[in-house]
């Protein structure tokens, strides 16, 4: 029997390895970026095109390569950074493994440029799906000069599965944010398709946020600085009021390095608690140093995952850091121990004007015996208006519902398996006052005929407006309703580059959005079935909810565009209904094709059984 065991070539290992490594053009950014910085780089440029699946140039003013070491550099596990395993438990280094470039090269058209100071010419080398084409001397400029063209054209499954350009260029403005946060000192252009989306100058670190996220941070920014023998903690909070519903400004650094890491995300919520309003998120650029060897980088390709050998002892000390900024700053709220047992109570002045006393009205004709002139039983007779109102509003309900089924998915059942509700008991007194509950600003409650349906206000407006955008996107003319005057909005560069990425479909959608400006646009109009009070808000929000929810193909993209719209107008909890809303509410959802799920996928209503009703009442 023959041998069936082999070693790899090195083209396919290669492509292995680019496998976990390159994941998206935005990998590619990362990694590259990460080796300029590596090089003592002070300045470096990126220039993509179609969001990296066409282009991908990145040049820095480091210490170049010299022949030999630009040669070597391509090769799996090649690397300067390391030389023996004890190295890898004091790496202050962002690349270390040394398969960045192999594996680049391996799915991807490749050229290099660079050269050493100290030399009179640099060199090229041209490589294609890990095959050498050309290297030669060559008259360049000092530094690194990366070209990366066509990626993932020989491996066709993995170009197929990639995103929206919109998709992409957001993740590689991510990957820049990453890596420009913990280098201020360094300056960094990113363009795309010729267009300038970051122009960020050598700045301290409040500077560089600023810039990169938008002057109107810059006023909640909070300062945080705590140095203990542990860890040193540095960086900015946001203040709670200026908190927002979508994540996307929380970062963590570890010596230099980006880092995901939830149990030190709940310290700072934690900190945070009785501070924020409902679901949201606040800011934080957080900056941890520590010794090298007590922490692990090297369990993930990727390096965003970090393992650290004493976490319970730094998670009090992030708390206290994020608690002791926010009291310096007066954010949580204080104690005034002297006046903790007292009572304030307002004492008017005597020369104060307008003030009246309760009036006693007496009815001196009123007889508790006679009878003629009392309601029995404390019974309600309502006058005929109310009488014709409720008469027409069940019409209406009996006739809209007759023979409905509201499928209800159960819990630890299929997705075939359903509950069925009967709407036919859904009467309309049940929404003329007085078996309609709004609780806690939140929820809709009204009895049915099964027990107790309970319904979510906020995500049954995101329900009904997505039908209704779903339907403008559908039609041909779209009504746009002007703005008596029109608001300017200034975006933060990432959010500009994502706005014009999506605003041919916004105007399908009857805004009215005219670029006026670097990174200032100009809202004319918004689609005539909202009723926007502040167009520049509504924009922001929906900039927001777009960032965070990825499109997975361009025909899905206008279906996105009406989700993240329809989440960014949708009314808010807390907001009192008047019982005409509450009605034209719930009308507006059982008349939606799928009125007991939001667009992605969420639960609108519940239905609370009699029978669990009941058992709350046993002993």
């Amino acid at each position: 029997m023959s041998d069936i065991i082999q070693l790899l070539p090195d083209a396919v290992a290669n492509q292995i390895a680019a496998g976990e490594v390159i994941q998206r053009p935005a990998s590619v950014v990362k990694e590259l970026v990460e080796n300029a910085l590596d090089a003592g780089a002070t300045e470096i440029t990126i220039n993509i095109k179609d969001a990296g699946k066409t282009l991908i140039q990145i040049s820095d003013n480091g210490c170049g390569m010299s022949p030999t070491d630009a040669r070597m550099a391509f090769e799996r596990h090649a690397t300067s950074k390391i030389k023996n395993a004890n190295d890898l438990f004091c790496i202050r280094t962002m690349g270390f493994r040394g398969e960045a470039l192999a594996s680049i090269a391996a799915i991807a058209d490749v050229e290099l440029r660079t050269k050493k100071v100290e030399d009179e010419l640099g060199t090229f080398i041209h490589i294609i799906g890990s095959e050498v084409k050309t290297q030669e001397p060559a008259g360049v400029n000092n530094g690194t000069n990366f070209l990366i063209k066509n990626l993932f054209f020989n491996v066709p499954a993995r170009r197929k599965f990639l995103k929206a350009n919109s998709t992409e260029l957001k993740h590689i403005i991510w990957e820049v944010q990453r890596v420009a946060l913990p280098n201020p000192g360094i300056r960094f252009s990113l363009i795309h398709n010729g267009t300038p989306v970051y122009e960020l100058p050598a700045a301290n670190y409040r500077k560089r946020i600023v810039d990169v996220f938008g002057k109107s941070l810059a006023q909640s920014l909070v300062n945080v600085d705590e140095d203990t023998s542990i860890v040193k903690i540095f960086g900015f909070i946001g203040q709670p009021k200026f908190a927002r519903k979508t994540m996307g400004e929380q970062f963590f650094f570890v010596n230099g390095r980006f880092m995901r890491h939830p149990y030190f995300h709940k310290a700072i919520m934690q900190a945070y608690e009785q501070l924020l309003p409902p679901d949201s998120y606040p800011s934080y650029f957080l900056f941890l140093e520590l010794d090298p060897g007590s922490i692990d980088i090297n369990v993930h390709p990727t390096k965003t995952e970090i393992k650290f050998e004493n976490e319970r002892d730094i998670w009090p000390i992030v708390h206290a850091a994020i608690r002791e900024s926010l009291g310096k700053h007066n954010v949580v709220p204080s104690i005034d121990f002297d006046q903790s047992g007292s009572i304030d109570i307002p004492v008017p002045k005597r020369s104060a004007e307008g003030i009246r006393f309760p009036d006693i009205k007496i009815n001196p004709d009123y007889n508790p015996f006679d009878t003629d002139k009392q309601h029995s039983g404390g019974s309600y007779t309502p006058s005929s208006t109310t009488t014709f109102r409720e008469k027409k509003n069940l019409d209406n309900w009996e006739d809209l519902y007759e023979g409905v089924q509201l499928k209800i998915k159960t819990e630890n059942e299929p997705v075939a398996v359903r509950q069925s509700v009967d709407f036919s008991e859904a009467r309309a007194e049940h929404f003329t006052g007085k078996k309609v509950l709004q609780l806690k600003q939140r929820y809709i409650l009204t009895p049915v005929k099964s027990g107790l349906m309970v319904i979510d206000q906020r995500r049954a407006h995101e329900r009904i407006l997505f039908e209704q955008f779903l339907e403008v996107l559908k039609s041909d003319s779209v009504a746009s309703q002007q703005q008596l005057f029109p608001q300017t909005i200034e975006l933060n560069p990432a959010d500009a580059a994502v706005l014009r990425s999506i605003l041919e479909d916004l105007l399908s959608l009857g805004f009215d959005i005219r670029e006026f400006g670097k990174d200032t646009f100009v809202i004319n109009g918004t689609p005539g079935v909202l009723d926007v009070t502040s167009p520049e808000l509504i924009v922001e929000k929906l900039l927001e909810e777009y960032k965070n929810s990825p499109v997975d193909a361009r025909t899905k993209a206008k279906e996105q565009i009406a989700l993240s719209l329809a989440k960014a107008s949708a009314l808010n909890y807390g907001i009192d209904l008047k019982q005409e809303e509450v009605d034209h509410l719930i009308d507006n959802l059982f008349a939606c094709s799928t009125p007991n799920f939001t667009p992605d996928g969420k639960k609108v209503l519940n239905i609370i059984p009699l029978e669990d009703i009941e058992k709350g009442f046993l002993r």
